[in-house]
């Protein structure tokens, strides 16, 4: 694996992970798959970093220290819609539900193989198009549509559009 440059259209990735070395290994291989990963080891750091400087995909541990992953996931969703992906070891089935209904896009169970994780980030950054690829759509009007979503903002907060308004 080789590693690209960055710049600002290379998809940013949040690792949520209080194992350095679990953490680690992710960056190296999201960084050779040409991502722009990011490691926060605290639970009480998240909340702060998605809403000043929103990542296109969120990896996200449920047991770490202050804020556990459920909850994270629970008041992520409260104000966005990134993409999230539970990376644990809790394994039984009850966990991957609870994780799912409270709005994890996925759920990998540790030990897991990095490059399963990177190939899922692909294919749900394929689907998902960036916040940051949302554009005004003329110079006059502060709404941002995202029509490969069925999305619509204004004013920094999300829309109540029906997808058959698209």
């Amino acid at each position: 694996m080789t590693e690209l440059p960055i710049d600002e259209n290379t998809p940013r990735i949040l690792i949520v992970e209080d194992e350095p070395k679990l953490g680690q290994l992710l960056i190296d291989y999201l960084r050779a798959a040409s991502y722009a990963p990011t490691l926060i080891n605290h639970g009480d750091k998240v909340l702060p970093y998605v809403r000043q400087t929103p990542p296109d995909l969120i990896l996200l541990d449920l047991m770490l220290p202050g804020t556990d992953g459920l909850t994270l996931c629970r008041e992520i969703r409260r104000f966005s819609d990134i993409p999230i992906v539970m990376v644990t070891a809790k394994i039984e089935e009850i966990d991957r539900l609870l994780g799912l209904e409270i709005g994890a896009d996925d759920y990998i169970c540790k030990p897991y193989s990095p490059r399963e994780v990177v190939a899922r980030v692909k294919t749900i950054l394929r689907r998902c198009k960036p916040q940051r690829d949302l554009q005004p759509q003329d110079a006059e009007s502060p709404v941002m549509i995202a029509e490969s979503r069925c999305q619509a903002s204004g004013c920094g907060r999300a829309l109540d559009v029906a997808a058959a308004d698209f």
